[in-house]
């Protein structure tokens, strides 16, 4: 059976990996320490014959006596609250984590998956933003302990790459977003449902003129999953390249929650990226892939998932 090991597997994007995975009849191995990562995401797995949890940190040397087909490094804090809070540790498994799980990847004989993030091309100039542009990032900045990590990342998957032929993906995640994701984690989406779901005010961060795209969940893992199969070892781009304005996003969650919400505005964050929209020609070419789920059908479920939690509790 063909197996797959997951790191930062009990995170919001990687326990919907491992459920993909599993429904496509692999067997999983689910890594994560659990720093940002949450057991709830995984509790309904833990009965699967054919899936394993470790807790474990991948900044430490990780022994699996299973062959394993593929590794995947999803293992980082993701939320600028998460890196701002932990940004020695980002920076560890952004260097030490990913060399651990390239030397296992290397072992086993496994395919190597990077998931690299749309905060390499920093605060870019060029929009949209192709895999080719080398982005404009601030190296000493406090954003820099991700996006450096990341880019670290990429090179030295590339450096396994190039020295050992290991066969490699390098994944680039732009905005993801839905169901899983945790209340006040610091990302906009899931921020603007919590306060809208509580009628407190809606932070933005400068005057809303800034832009994102969003990319639902369910499109992502697809992308993922092609571009894990396929044999693309240069960096492509997994986005939605519908971009919209952080003002618009928050009336549109004001108005898909009846909330009675208002608007506040603080002060931008140092190095927070003015625009940001995929440029997914690659994937569009090479993994005949292109996302599905509109914002709003996305943002409602999601909506329904946040309402579901606070219920709940």
């Amino acid at each position: 059976m063909v197996s797959v090991l997951i790191a930062g597997g009990a995170g919001f994007l990687g326990s919907h990996l491992c459920d993909l995975f599993l429904q496509r009849d692999f067997e999983v191995v689910c890594v994560d320490n659990l720093i940002t990562g949450r057991h709830d995401n995984i509790q309904h797995l833990l009965h699967n014959e054919r899936f394993t949890y470790m807790n474990h940190d991948v900044t430490l040397p990780i022994e699996i006596e299973r062959d394993l087909d593929y590794v995947l490094n999803f293992a980082s804090p993701a939320s600028p609250p998460d890196y701002y809070g932990l940004p020695i540790q980002t920076m560890l498994v952004g260097s030490i984590g990913t060399h651990n799980l390239l030397e296992l990847a290397k072992a086993k004989s496994s395919v190597f998956m990077m998931a690299s993030t749309s905060e390499v091309y920093g605060d870019p100039i060029v929009s949209p933003q192709p895999e080719s542009y080398w982005g404009n990032v601030n190296p000493i900045g406090p954003r820099s302990v991700y996006d450096e990590a990341k880019r670290f990342s990429e090179a030295m998957t590339m450096a396994y790459h190039r020295e050992f032929q290991l066969d490699v993906r390098l994944l680039r995640i732009f905005n993801v977003y839905g169901p899983r994701m945790r209340p006040r984690d610091g990302r906009v989406i899931p921020n603007f449902i919590d306060q809208a779901l509580r009628n407190d005010p809606i932070t933005i961060y400068g005057d809303g003129s800034q832009t994102r795209s969003f990319c639902y969940y369910q499109d992502e893992i697809e992308g993922i999953y092609r571009l894990l199969m396929s044999k693309v070892t240069k960096p492509v781009n997994i986005g939605n390249p519908n971009e919209l304005t952080i003002l618009e996003l928050a009336k549109k969650i004001i108005e898909l929650t009846g909330s009675q919400s208002e608007i506040t505005y603080k002060n931008l964050p140092v190095d927070d990226p003015k625009i940001r929209r995929p440029d997914i020609r690659r994937a569009q070419q090479y993994l005949d892939w292109l996302p599905l789920v509109d914002l709003h059908e996305g943002l409602q479920n999601t909506i329904e998932y946040f309402v579901g939690l606070s219920n709940d509790n």
